[in-house]
């Protein structure tokens, strides 16, 4: 009697070839930068939304941080508001930041809090204003050489995970948008816009994340744009270090980010496709994977250990956490630059 064939086998393997990785990830914290083509496009949206709700049964605890720079664009321009730009970023008058409160907070986290949610009752939302979660300083961009103010756009000096973790311990979803309280004397109750980018590296530091993700619209960091299209899928954060310079404006913050994250805590940053459906469960989940990622530098010797906890002078202090539970992340605010679909100060 021939065996009967089992047309669901493949469906098998495949979930075989991902329990190494259920097993290294089980438990452990991630943090996922939502941003670029994914955050528009509605099947992209609905298939990120599956991806980050299968993290959170799989065993994994997902971050969310988002920005929401074309919103903020399409908004301010019904509104008749003009959306301009120093030094690539937004210049955020008192006005345009109430939009932007507006948007990231009652648009588009509602959105993806509610596409979340379709799953079970998982996801909450949030923003860096609540429970002291994000607090910022003002950013001064710098044009021609010169000290420029473009308004209220921060950089995040502290991080209270307080609130994150009593979320994550609950089983829920935290689902952040990236507005800080100020820390400037005399500011009140104001807040800051932070770029994204920043908002996600910072926060996965200050959680001692196991992976920091950046979704966005190109397939990974380019061995050498534009004459190849090829990406590397591995390399340190020397090596990433060395090749800042060089990088396209757009790739700038989120690779900052990257090299902060695994130079304070965070054992691998991912850059990856987001205009790839199910791009996270390939980065995590299979063998290929997809994208490019960063690791910390291994030690050299036990005469010359590698200092990675602030070679760039990103955040000398970003991993020490004072006895309210706040993460200082002085120096944070050198993961900044422009981006050409979410701009520091456009979310």
């Amino acid at each position: 009697m021939s065996a009967r064939k089992h047309t669901a086998l493949p469906k098998a393997r495949t979930l075989i070839e991902a329990l190494p990785w259920l097993t290294r990830h089980h438990g452990k914290t991630v943090v996922i930068k939502f941003g670029g083509n994914a955050m528009v496009d509605e099947e992209l949206k609905a298939a990120f939304a599956q991806d980050v709700v299968f993290l959170r049964h799989a065993g994994l605890r997902p971050v969310v941080v988002h920005g929401g720079g074309p919103q903020i664009s399409a908004q301010l321009d019904r509104l008749g508001l003009a959306s301009e730009f120093k030094a690539g970023l937004r210049v955020t008058t008192p006005e345009a930041m109430d939009v932007v409160r507006m948007v990231l907070a009652g648009q588009v986290q509602r959105e993806l809090v509610g596409l979340l949610n379709q799953h079970g009752p998982l996801a909450v939302g949030m923003t860096g204003e609540d429970a002291h979660l994000m607090t910022a300083t003002r950013h001064y961009a710098e044009v021609d050489g010169e000290r420029v103010d473009i308004g209220r756009v921060g950089e995040v000096t502290a991080i209270d995970t307080g609130a994150v973790q009593a979320l994550l311990d609950d089983g829920r979803i935290p689902v952040i948008s990236s507005v800080a309280r100020s820390a400037d004397e005399g500011d009140g109750t104001g807040v800051f816009n932070v770029n994204a980018d920043t908002a996600a590296a910072a926060l996965a530091a200050a959680l001692g994340a196991e992976t920091l993700m950046v979704l966005t619209d190109v397939e990974g960091l380019y061995e050498d744009w534009p004459n190849s299209d090829e990406v590397i899928s591995r390399l340190t954060a020397t090596e990433l270090e060395k090749l800042l310079p060089d990088l396209a404006s757009g790739m700038v913050p989120k690779m900052r980010g990257c090299l902060h994250a695994v130079r304070n805590g965070v054992h691998t940053a991912r850059v990856i496709d987001g205009r790839v459906q199910h791009s996270i469960l390939l980065e995590i989940f299979t063998d290929e994977g997809i994208g490019t990622m960063v690791v910390p530098d291994e030690p050299t010797d036990a005469a010359g250990t590698t200092d990675t906890a602030g070679a760039t002078g990103l955040a000398d202090s970003a991993g020490a956490t004072n006895t309210a539970g706040t993460t200082d992340t002085a120096g944070v605010a050198d993961i900044k630059g422009s981006s050409e679909t979410e701009k520091a100060g456009a979310a």
